[in-house]
């Protein structure tokens, strides 16, 4: 008789998720995460792969998030500037609750995996003009209706944009000076006037 899952498959990928953007890949052993996620080893890989495609997996489920969270975020606000300065002011608030000081999942799996694996290399450079993409379209909307007055290529504010949305996640790892990172989104976001 084959065995029937007890457990939520998405539940202990979000687990895995969590784990591993606390600890990060090499630290995180098989052991530990049958022991975070609460299923025996064999479940583990009948389920998910090993510990690399787990983590694939969990990184995925990160990206997508966010992704389809910032496309949403920015979708409820149709003032452009208040969107972006909502949006840099969230992260430094959600940064500087965070007690782990987990900092951001992509920069953390970026400093940790980059330059070695070629194949995360990919799937970061994809998240990074996916990002872009989404701030860009934010941006040039805000142009075409006037609301921005900037010359400034659309483009390049996006990737600085970009630069600005996950600096916000590695300087709050170790400095926590709200006021300095709010300052930083005023002046960087002074580009649009």
């Amino acid at each position: 008789m084959p065995r029937v899952k007890t457990f939520n498959e998405k539940e202990v990928l979000s687990k895995a998720m969590n784990l591993f953007w606390k600890q990060g890949y090499a630290a995180t052993s098989v052991q530990d995460l049958v022991n975070h996620l609460g299923i025996n080893r064999a479940s583990l890989y009948d389920t998910f792969g090993d510990k690399e495609q787990l983590f694939r997996k969990s990184f995925e489920l990160y990206r997508k998030t966010n992704i389809e969270g910032l496309r949403q975020f920015l979708g409820n606000h149709d003032n452009i500037i208040d969107g972006f300065t909502k949006l840099f002011n969230n992260a430094i608030e959600e940064a500087l609750a965070d007690k782990d000081r987990k900092g951001c999942f992509v920069v953390n799996t970026t400093t940790e995996l980059v330059p070695n694996d070629k194949n995360i290399i990919q799937i970061l450079e994809r998240n990074k003009q996916d990002f872009e993409t989404i701030f860009y379209e934010y941006l040039k909307k805000g142009k075409e209706d006037g609301q921005l007055k900037t010359t400034q290529n659309l483009k390049s504010v996006a990737s600085l944009f970009y630069t600005l949305y996950n600096g916000i996640r590695v300087v709050s790892k170790v400095s926590t000076d709200k006021k300095k990172l709010i300052d930083s989104v005023h002046v960087v976001l002074s580009l649009l006037y």
